[in-house]
């Protein structure tokens, strides 16, 4: 990670306190991430990041979206009776009143409240914690289904899109930068041996089928922040690519983190499956908000979004693997290989349980229909 002056940079933030220290925080793939205390009478944790803006090329547009987001959900958090300052992100305005800040450098910083007393799960290991995250999510679209003025700005075209990733992807195979192609022979006509199948969406959105909504695009587990003392959840973290899309893709990427029974670089492929117990709980949680919003054709996809996101994502690390290693953080010359592997053994065991996955879905959403008559 680049040095940079973190104080000089605090400094310019409307923030109380005396600038005390700042240490990198959390394992994020894409932007640098910093825990800051200031001292002062009682000392105060933030969170200061700097958006990366090659991943993200209009951080403006980015932060008005943010800026957009956070102020519709505290209203909300507000009108249910709860707490806007644990239940919804706080963005520190700059000294000039500004929700972002540009240095020297043209980097654009942010400022957040930091949480107090929550923590975030990487692995899921119980169901009631399955369950409240997706409430929590399910929660955060039904909020936005209302987000007043034009729709977000798109912070990455096309994110989820899998004929643009396949595109990307038999690029990388040919171009081939890293010499990398030929000794991943059976992984390159795994994708293609599926390429047609994961596009569901994709051709379900252009025939009008799917509804276009507010969405996440980034509902990995650990964007969900628990009470650290009840395991209740508490707030949805990461808005950077809250954006137009489909809430398929936000409930398939939650089910690819939240079911996976191993880490997300597991490279011991015997450790990753599906758990249906926690895809049991999180669907629950899930449809318990987002059921009075989702349209038959939905809820009748839902199941099929954890195959078709755990595709996406896996193409992601594997053509990044295959273009040298050029968008994610890496820890290790084959570290995008290894995820790209998990992510394709967790589909394959996704694959084997789908029939289950199809009827615990409509057992839940008929469950919770009929609880709201």
């Amino acid at each position: 990670m680049a040095k940079y002056d973190l104080r000089s940079i605090m400094s310019r933030f409307d923030v109380e306190g005396r600038f005390e220290s700042a240490v990198p925080y959390g394992n994020g793939h894409i932007n640098d991430t910093f825990l800051v205390v200031m001292s002062g009478r009682k000392a105060k944790r933030h969170i200061l990041q700097r958006v990366n803006h090659h991943v993200f090329k209009r951080p403006d547009l980015l932060m008005e979206n943010v800026r957009r987001v956070t102020v519709h959900l505290r209203e909300k958090v507000l009108e249910a009776g709860r707490d806007p300052e644990r239940n919804a992100l706080s963005l520190f305005p700059t000294r000039e009143g500004e929700f972002r800040l540009v240095d020297e450098d043209g980097n654009t910083w942010r400022l957040y409240r930091f949480i107090e007393e929550t923590v975030g799960y990487d692995i899921v290991e119980s169901s009631p914690r399955a369950h409240e995250g997706g409430r929590a999510f399910g929660e955060f679209q039904r909020m936005l289904t209302d987000l007043p003025g034009p729709p977000l700005d798109e912070t990455i075209p096309r994110f989820h899109d899998v004929e643009l990733r396949v595109s990307a992807f038999e690029e990388a195979v040919k171009a081939d930068r890293a010499a990398r192609a030929n000794d991943v022979g059976p992984e390159i006509e795994w994708v293609r041996s599926r390429v047609w199948e994961m596009g569901r969406f994709i051709r379900l959105g252009r025939d009008g089928a799917l509804v276009v909504r507010t969405t996440h695009n980034d509902t990995k587990f650990n964007n969900v922040l628990l009470d650290a003392r009840t395991d209740e959840a508490v707030c949805v973290i990461d808005l950077d690519t809250v954006m137009p899309g489909f809430v398929l893709y936000d409930f398939g990427d939650s089910v690819r983190t939240v079911t996976n029974t191993a880490l997300e670089d597991e490279a011991d492929g015997s450790k990753i499956r599906i758990d249906l117990d926690l895809f049991r709980a999180y669907t629950q949680g899930y449809l318990s908000q987002a059921a009075e919003f989702l349209t038959p054709v939905e809820v009748g996809n839902l199941a099929f979004a954890g195959l078709v996101m755990t595709f996406t994502i896996g193409i992601r690390f594997f053509t990044d693997y295959l273009d040298g290693d050029r968008y994610f953080k890496i820890r290790s010359p084959d570290h995008n290989l290894i995820r790209a592997r998990a992510q394709f053994t967790l589909l394959e065991s996704m694959e084997r349980g789908y029939e289950e996955m199809e009827r615990i879905v409509a057992r839940e959403y008929a469950r919770v229909k009929e609880h709201s008559r």
